[in-house]
């Protein structure tokens, strides 16, 4: 890279090429932002099929840097490092050889405060008050302002969640403030623009504050500390330059508010009646500053209002309300009531037997409760939120529909993925998904939205990161979730199992829990295109891959505690670790994939040493893998489909042939499921794309498009309006799963979402950032078409195909920077730029397989769908499933068998005497059928 100032403008500009507004770091608005040097990304659109970026030019403040470069995500600052407060509207353009586009609209980055000096506040505490049992209080100060304000900023946090007001209205739009970090390394604080709210002569500054996180029941009561305490700083500019700062200090009072208890479990009461309180001092308590952060993802905000569908009676009397989606957030009330009137709002994520199913929540209230004052009141919390589809009302005796709406709550996250396609169902499917990642990417990437838990699970949104990446923006929530995780890790290099760590519940290390630390940057970089969060996070990764390989005995990693493949369908309700799958198995898999991808970020960062150290701990570990649990024909042990998943995506096989048997047998495992899922959390994400890799997309769909139960698409048919935490959470007769850890909106399993994008669509990024990627859909029978669009840091791609009459037609669209590999059914292939493009193509006829074993007749749709026909028409039953199961022994039987079989395992009958009597109508009359007499 070349770097210059300009000193002779450019060329003209080229027309039809422009430039969008530069994006800082991760940040949609760059108000307060927390590094001196933020990066710049922008997009480019031109009509030019000839343009490539070989230069660019940024302007700030009057002065212009011009780079030689075709890069445009995350590029350095190329000026002088900005200081606190400092704001610069900065603007570029971009070169194509000697042709140049427009200059791109200034966008304005604001720093905030970087250094503990910069901050005159000190955190103050009410005195007399605030209390656990007593009232959520207000700390306020009053202020006198000249008539030129031309600017005002107001930095805040607090140790609990705040909510602050000024002359009245509030001073941002962000909930839950300031966020849920490691609060004993790093304290989140925001800045907030407020000139508008401010005018001549008095004004006032209150700040209510809450437990949170901080104070709060966090599942196993885990508490930072018992004393509320607010830090604000509000600065103030005068149109002559002048400036005045009121800060938090000995002069500010505290007063009880209307907020009579609040928790983030159990819910809020507020007594909406006008009371004088008395005012009470406050203590200066003496805080590090040295832990205030600037945010790096978005707020949590209000990021969607949603009308009641319905209103009813239950069968005991109680007003019901169905919003007819799960969701993170509130209830928002309008009512007309008179003085001393109580209003009480439950919440629940389903119903059982008519009531709300609270059963669930475990030990969590969910319930907002308001003592009205006389008339029209707007009823909802602001510290306490829920998951829940339906409310239960008392109070309000004639509820109307139009009078009750659901506010969704969640960090605002910037919608980046979309994917539709010819079966509703798996439409379906994928909002559902996108449901349950917006419920619980709040603050931190939370396992469920509804119960007293709602912690920072690191298996959980290890597995799901990549199917985040597809559908959120998720680059600066995960980068900050992830600055904990490393705050969070033990010396000895150990990862909590949660994290933030509250409760102490982490006692050993857990592969695929553990392994966030490694995984999850890598995700980022790859789709983002974020080299640095590799720099950032690379003593965490190294810390715990050496941690796990000093677990290692004759290099497997073998004993101690382990999650496994948690929630495996086969696991008993109150037990979801007693799984299949060998715990061993997948502790030394999750070795070697966290070591690859050390070799890897070394080698990306130039540390030479540690290529060549994890490069021979990932070969050794391999070999081990191999020795200890994998036979030569390819057996994996405890030959289920998850271990075969993580041997085969991961190329855990050292030959050819055993990778062979092992996708071999792996296909035999999903055919003898009946296509029922059989994993739990660690081989969900993996087991289509082995399938695949298996060479049997085939399989892969039916196991993707199955509707009995345990299914992606189960939930679907029985209701679900988010992903489920147990496959079986509602059971087939309607009845809900016994144990009440039970989630009805938890994105774990939703995490196959990224093999919908990427196999079915046929978006895969092949460099980071989506600099390079490949379109390659893979067709199936069941489906006509498919689309979807996805937002990258080069601009938006969107593939759509269909099939009709025996052809192909793909469209796809190239964001400016990017590079397409184009493959296509028939076998051809192309390379391609920006731009939009079609292909018609024949669509290769289906192969024939002959079928000559029950494995053939499994495996041919139409000819198992009539079998099974067949089998109900003699009474023998309807279930696929159950038929699948019973002939696994049988798959390399001859077809002609596959009726008596199946009686043979319903002790109906004796075997036939001929071969000829074994052979039904159906197979009998199928042309590809080649009959094996004995």
């Amino acid at each position: 890279m070349i770097v210059r100032e300009v000193v002779n403008p450019p060329a003209a500009p080229t027309r039809g090429t422009s430039v969008s507004p530069v994006r800082f770091e991760h940040r949609d608005l760059a108000l307060g932002i927390g590094t001196p040097t933020p990066r710049l990304s922008w997009q480019v659109t031109t009509d030019d099929p000839a343009w490539s970026q070989t230069a660019y030019e940024i302007e700030a403040e009057g002065k212009s840097v011009r780079v030689e470069s075709d890069e445009q995500i995350l590029v350095p600052w190329p000026f002088e490092p900005l200081r606190s407060r400092e704001r610069v509207a900065v603007r570029v353009r971009v070169a194509s050889g000697e042709k140049w586009s427009t200059w791109s609209e200034p966008a304005t980055v604001e720093v905030a405060l970087l250094k503990p000096e910069d901050w005159t506040a000190r955190f103050i505490s009410p005195v007399g008050i605030g209390r656990w049992e007593d009232p959520a209080p207000i700390l306020a100060q009053t202020f006198s302002l000249r008539s030129d304000v031309t600017n005002a900023r107001l930095y805040i946090t607090a140790h609990g969640l705040y909510h602050a007001t000024i002359n009245g209205m509030p001073a941002g739009d962000e909930l839950l403030a300031p966020g849920w970090t490691a609060y004993q390394h790093r304290l989140q604080y925001q800045t907030y623009d407020v000139t508008h709210l401010l005018h001549e002569g008095q004004n006032e500054l209150d700040v209510l504050l809450g437990n949170g996180w901080y104070r709060g029941r966090i599942s196993w009561r885990a508490v930072y500390g018992d004393r509320l305490a607010l830090l604000a700083q509000l600065e103030v500019t005068y149109s002559d330059g002048s400036k005045e700062s009121f800060s938090t200090g000995h002069d500010w009072s505290a007063r009880n508010s209307n907020v009579l208890a609040n928790d983030l479990y159990d819910g809020q009461r507020m007594d909406l009646r006008k009371r004088s309180e008395d005012a009470h001092p406050v203590e200066v308590l003496e805080e590090d500053l040295g832990r205030l952060v600037a945010p790096e993802g978005p707020p949590v905000r209000a990021t969607e209002y949603l009308p009641a569908r319905r209103v009813w009676r239950s069968p005991s009397g109680k007003t019901l309300v169905d919003f007819g989606q799960n969701i993170a957030g509130w209830v928002r009330i309008s009512v007309d009531g008179v003085e001393g009137q109580q209003v009480t709002v439950r919440h629940a994520e389903i119903l059982e037997h008519g009531e709300l199913a609270t059963r669930f929540l475990v030990t969590a209230e969910a319930t907002d409760t308001y003592i009205l004052p006389d008339g029209i009141s707007h009823l909802e919390p602001n510290f306490t939120y829920h998951g829940f589809r339906y409310a239960e009302i008392t109070g309000i005796d004639d509820l109307s529909i139009e009078d009750v709406q659901a506010v969704v709550v969640g960090s605002d996250l910037r919608r980046t993925g979309w994917f539709e396609c010819s079966d509703p169902d798996l439409t379906k499917f994928h909002e559902n998904v996108v449901w349950s990642a917006r419920s619980n990417l709040l603050h931190v990437p939370t396992d469920c939205a509804h119960r007293s838990e709602r912690l920072g699970w690191t298996g959980d949104i290890q597995i799901f990161s990549p199917a985040a990446a597809s559908i959120l923006d998720v680059a600066g929530f995960l980068s900050s979730w992830l600055t904990d995780l490393a705050a969070e890790q033990y010396p000895d290099g150990l990862v909590p199992y949660i994290v933030p760590d509250v409760g102490g519940v982490t006692v050993s290390a857990a592969a695929g829990w553990s392994d966030a630390a490694t995984i999850i940057p890598w995700v980022l970089y790859q789709r983002y295109g974020d080299l640095d969060v590799l720099r950032r996070q690379y003593e965490s990764m190294r810390s715990w891959v050496d941690r796990a390989a000093s677990l290692t005995t004759d290099g497997v990693w073998a004993g101690g505690f382990q999650f496994g493949d948690w929630l495996d369908p086969t696991a008993p309700p109150d037990a979801p670790y007693d799984v299949r799958a060998n715990p061993d198995v997948i502790a030394t898999a999750y070795l070697i994939r966290s070591a690859d991808i050390m070799a890897e970020a070394a080698r990306l960062l130039g540390h030479d040493e540690d290529v060549t150290k994890y490069l021979k701990l990932a070969d050794e570990t391999r070999t081990a893998f191999a020795r200890h649990y994998v036979t030569p024909a390819g057996r994996v042990l405890s030959d289920v489909p998850t271990v075969y998943a993580l041997a085969l995506e991961w190329k855990l096989l050292p030959t050819a042939h055993q990778r062979e048997r092992a996708g071999a047998r792996l296909a035999d495992l999903v055919r003898s499921s009946g296509f029922r899922i059989s994993t739990g959390f660690i081989g969900t994400p993996l087991i289509t794309d082995a399938l695949c890799t298996a060479g049997r997309p085939d399989l892969a769909y039916r196991l993707m498009l199955e509707k009995g139960c345990p299914s992606w698409l189960y939930p679907v048919t029985m209701g679900a309006t988010a992903s489920w935490e147990r496959w079986d959470a509602i059971r087939p007769d309607g009845s809900l799963n016994p144990n009440k850890y039970t989630s009805f909106n938890l994105y774990a399993l939703g995490a196959v979402t990224d093999w919908v994008h990427r196999t079915v669509a046929g978006i895969t990024p092949t460099a980071p950032g989506y600099r390079e990627f490949t379109v390659k859909p893979i067709p199936h029978r069941d489906l006509t078409s498919a689309k979807a669009v996805r937002h990258t840091p080069f601009g938006e791609i969107s593939v759509s195909w269909s099939c009709n009459n025996g052809r192909f037609y793909l469209h796809a669209v190239v964001p400016v920077g990017s590079r397409a590999t184009v493959e296509l059914p028939d076998g051809s292939r192309a390379s391609v730029g920006h731009g939009s493009y079609r292909w018609t193509v024949r669509v290769p006829p289906e192969p024939q397989r002959p079928v000559r074993t029950i494995r053939d007749v499994i495996d041919d749709p139409d000819l198992w769908a009539d079998t099974i026909a067949r089998f109900a028409a003699e009474g023998l039953g309807d279930d696929p499933a159950t038929f699948a199961r019973q002939l696994t022994r049988y798959l390399e039987f001859p077809a002609e068998e596959l009726i008596w079989r199946i009686r043979e395992e319903a002790h109906a009958v004796p075997e036939p005497k001929t071969p000829q009597a074994r052979v039904s109508a159906r197979v009998r009359s199928n042309r590809n059928v080649e009959p094996m007499m004995d």
